[in-house]
């Protein structure tokens, strides 16, 4: 989209951005002229090729996940683009190709992000590609990686193998090496995940996920469970769980409450934590991008790590956008164009 106003090798003042005009359905996201955002010290502002969506998004435009103090009330978590500006020591940055990861803001031409949130794009990686990594990858390391510590040889349980997450961790697990178990909603999307890399994949509709997992595993379970679903899947998950697993939630989809058999957590010395990575402070997701940069970056300068993509859409369809996130049927990430 071109900038109105925009004079040569001046920055524009203005930008098109997504707002959200009340809590509702995708016809709630509208295009809106807004101020071009000014980075901060030690912040970036990114001239928008892309940004990925996520269900986090989905949740803002409903009106049930207010953006954390301090961030645009422009929903989008990820973007990637070319750095055109920034504030302090970021000024070396000025001209980079990146991914970031943003608190919000990112359904726009210009986004700002915390340097240290961004990871450097190769020059021959797809930009559009690389808007589609940062939301996920955080997500999958910081939990099944670093909270679930899951190390080569350990198999693991992840609930929506078809999503955004779900691809992620399928590509994540394996290139270390660990066996991964995905449950979708039909057949078809088993065969994608499958298709995707998953080892296992178990239609949740027609078959008891738990007793599948036994079957896989021979009785043993498995080592970890990313669920984004919580309910009542908690204490099925926990039946999924081998000696000393690890439970990891990020969302609860399936509802907030469950009621769990302590003594069973006890005698089989299970852990069951969470977390949320939005709110976390700059501070930890840039650790979590240096550690990014040494593990995991060199399999995507290699091509070997790329997010799966579904649809792309241009950032003023963004409605259009968000109803084929709401029908269900996408799979892996959806991506607005700019």
């Amino acid at each position: 989209m071109a900038n109105e106003g925009a004079r040569p090798n001046e920055m524009p003042t203005e930008m098109t951005a997504i707002g959200i005009a009340a809590p509702g359905g995708p016809e709630v996201l509208v295009p809106q002229r807004r101020p071009v955002p000014a980075p901060g010290p030690d912040e970036v502002l990114i001239k928008v090729a892309a940004a990925g969506i996520n269900r986090p998004d989905v949740m803002q435009r409903l009106g049930k996940y207010p953006p954390p103090p301090g961030a645009p009330d422009i929903p989008g978590l990820e973007v990637s683009g070319t750095i055109v500006a920034a504030g302090g020591s970021a000024e070396l940055l000025i001209g980079r190709r990146v991914c970031a990861l943003l608190p919000g803001g990112g359904y726009a031409e210009y986004a700002v992000a915390p340097a240290g949130q961004c990871l450097p794009v190769p020059d021959d990686y797809d930009l559009v590609e690389a808007a589609a990594l940062p939301e996920t990858l955080f997500t999958v390391w910081s939990n099944l990686f670093e909270r679930a510590y899951v190390v080569e040889g350990d198999t693991v349980l992840v609930h929506g193998g078809t999503s955004g997450i779900g691809t992620m961790a399928i590509s994540l697990c394996k290139l270390f090496d660990i066996t991964v178990i995905v449950t979708c909603g039909s057949d078809a999307k088993c065969e994608q995940a499958k298709a995707w890399g998953a080892d296992h994949a178990i239609n949740y509709r027609s078959q008891d996920f738990v007793e599948e997992v036994k079957r896989i595993t021979g009785g043993q379970g498995v080592q970890a469970v990313l669920d984004m679903v919580g309910g009542d899947y908690l204490p099925r998950n926990i039946q999924c769980l081998a000696e000393d697993g690890r439970h990891v939630s990020i969302a609860t989809t399936g509802g907030p409450k469950a009621e769990v058999f302590i003594p069973a957590i006890m005698r089989r010395r299970l852990t069951l934590t969470g977390s949320t990575l939005r709110p976390r402070s700059v501070a930890f997701k840039s650790l979590v991008a240096d550690e990014l940069m040494r593990v995991v970056w060199a399999f995507i300068e290699q091509g070997r790590l790329r997010p799966a993509m579904d649809m792309r859409f241009p950032l003023a369809e963004a409605a259009k956008a968000h109803a084929r996130m709401d029908s269900g049927d996408h799979f892996g990430k959806i991506v607005l164009t700019v």
